[in-house]
């Protein structure tokens, strides 16, 4: 009896995957050190940037995640036989991550510079973007699991789509600094961020990949028509703005019950509590999955 089924093709796509992850994440720390301006050994060893090493390890993280993922939905045999489609469908999956990686920093948060704050070892803000960053890979996964991007008018709906999960990441984003200034006397979240408070970040960071996980979930769960734009964009919105109200509504209920008679807001805001923050986080990332488990087709 064979234990090991391991096949050459196996073996294959293993080697061809890991040599890309090797090439990306050279580029990536390539591109740290010019922006750190120093060598990344440096900032991370002799410097202790606990901030850096947060960030730099949610890069990692996302193209080793994005690769695999991109690898399980292509077969070797099609990779084998259109090199060039697995070429651009990697160049085009980090160029959204990118995209939204930038519209987080430069739109829905502009009053807050959060790569000049991680270069100052600020955690709260390597927290934030990278809760975002990882954010944006699951739901550009997702508008790929959704779209499978097979011809030009489904790239074109991917995109369009992208943005409109943008708008509701800046709508949410918000809400949250509206409900953070009238628990706090109107302070602003987004300059709290440079008081490296961490359970800020923790907390920011869960709703981030939360709400992502709700959108895959509603992206899983919606039916995709190829070529039909509004259809599609007014499916889009529907299931993850159901996703979207399940979330904070289910959250809102675990909370109660977990934490019952603790004011979050007081504990995060105020007294710096990671582990009141951590169950926030814990409970908004575990509801996201919990809601992909359920709706997806």
């Amino acid at each position: 009896m064979s234990y090991l089924s391991l096949s050459n093709t196996s073996l294959l796509a293993i080697a061809i995957s890991f040599i890309v992850i090797c090439v990306i994440i050279m580029s990536l720390r390539i591109t740290t050190q010019l922006k750190a301006k120093q060598a990344l050994k440096d900032e991370l060893a002799q410097h202790d940037n606990f901030a850096m090493g947060i960030s730099f390890a949610s890069e990692i993280s996302v193209v080793i995640a994005s690769v695999a993922f991109l690898f399980d939905e292509i077969s070797i045999s099609t990779a084998q036989s259109n090199p060039l489609k697995v070429i651009f469908l990697i160049v085009l999956l980090f160029l959204f991550i990118k995209v939204g990686h930038l519209i987080h920093r430069k739109w829905i948060l502009h009053r807050f510079n959060e790569e000049a704050a991680i270069l100052k070892q600020n955690v709260c803000a390597a927290l934030v973007d990278s809760g975002m960053l990882i954010a944006n890979c699951i739901i550009t996964l997702g508008l790929y699991t959704w779209t499978h991007t097979q011809g030009f008018s489904s790239l074109l709906i991917a995109f369009v789509s992208f943005f409109v999960l943008q708008g509701m990441f800046a709508f949410d984003s918000k809400i949250r600094e509206y409900h953070f200034a009238k628990a706090n006397q109107g302070a602003s979240l987004q300059s709290n961020f440079g008081l490296e408070n961490t359970s800020i970040g923790i907390r920011y960071a869960g709703k981030s990949i939360g709400l992502s996980l709700a959108a895959y979930a509603g992206l899983s769960s919606a039916a995709f028509q190829n070529g039909k734009m509004v259809e599609n964009l007014f499916t889009l919105v529907m299931h993850c703005g159901v996703m979207w109200v399940l979330l904070y509504s289910l959250t809102y209920v675990i909370k109660k019950i977990s934490l019952p008679n603790i004011d979050t807001s007081l504990e995060i805001d105020h007294q710096d509590n990671i582990g009141i923050a951590c169950i926030e986080f814990a409970v908004f990332c575990a509801v996201g999955y919990l809601l992909i488990s359920m709706f997806s087709i």
